[in-house]
């Protein structure tokens, strides 16, 4: 039985404020990879100085240890399917949710200057999205449409209620 809650998607797209609404109201365990990277190996945007490949290896160890983890609500960082490997973990004990939220969106509500690979450039994150969006289609055992966060919360709810 998969007792876990991940949640993919694209930077901004809501996965933290899903992930964390969503441990209330089911009251399990919230954990955010991005979050938990910053807290054992320090800011992304420093981690990111040393290469992509460098920061994509320490997401893949943090996606192995919170992948043992059970029962929990797990949000990870926008490129965690750009490994094969990470979602292959996360499967094992977790049902994948794809949170979808439409780019404009996320570029009126997110701080580009803080995220590594849109500071230079907000609109790369048209590019980003035509790149892993087959992905995250591919990967996710749901698609949930998150341009309504509260919406998207009752639907998560809805369905772990069902399969759990």
């Amino acid at each position: 039985m998969k007792t876990n809650i991940v949640l993919i998607g694209l930077m901004g797209a809501g996965k933290t404020t899903i992930g964390k609404t969503l441990a209330a109201l089911l009251d399990m365990p919230f954990t955010d990879s991005d979050e938990s990277i910053e807290k054992t190996y320090g800011s992304i945007t420093e981690l990111f100085r040393k290469g992509e490949d460098y920061f994509r290896d320490l997401e893949s160890k943090m996606i192995l240890c919170m992948s043992t983890l059970d029962g929990v609500i797990m949000s990870t960082g926008g490129g965690v399917v750009l490994r094969p490997e990470n979602i292959n973990v996360l499967k094992q004990k977790g049902v994948i949710f794809y949170i979808k939220r439409p780019v404009e969106d996320i570029l009126r509500t997110v701080e580009t200057d803080t995220r590594p690979l849109l500071k230079d450039n907000p609109d790369a994150l048209y590019k980003i999205s035509l790149e892993r969006e087959y992905l995250y289609n591919m990967y996710c055992d749901y698609v949930i449409d998150a341009t309504d966060i509260e919406d998207a919360i009752k639907t998560i709810c809805s369905i772990w209620t069902k399969i759990s």
